[in-house]
């Protein structure tokens, strides 16, 4: 399955103020393996900043969250992310 747009939301009030990461979460049912792909976040890369988090959910018949670090965006809008962190979810 692609990047879906409509499944990144910010998380919290997400203040622009300072230098701060931002915070993000999105659902899907890919695998993590899938989101940590270099370029998965690329329709989002006028959002994403590098150091933003990414809290992943998957929302299939096996439910797992990862966090996701934004580690480079370049100007041509190529995102890559961290591999990701599992989050438990028991």
């Amino acid at each position: 399955m692609a990047y879906d747009v409509d499944k990144l939301s910010p998380a919290g009030a997400q203040s622009k103020a300072g230098t701060a990461p931002q915070m993000w979460t999105y659902s899907s049912t890919d695998a993590k393996a899938t989101v940590a792909a270099s370029g998965y976040f690329n329709s989002a890369s006028s959002l994403l900043k590098v150091g933003d988090l990414i809290f992943a959910y998957k929302t299939d018949s096996t439910v797992s969250a990862t966090m996701h670090v934004v580690l480079s965006n370049s100007a041509a809008g190529v995102v890559d992310v961290s591999a990701g962190t599992d989050i438990s979810v028991a």
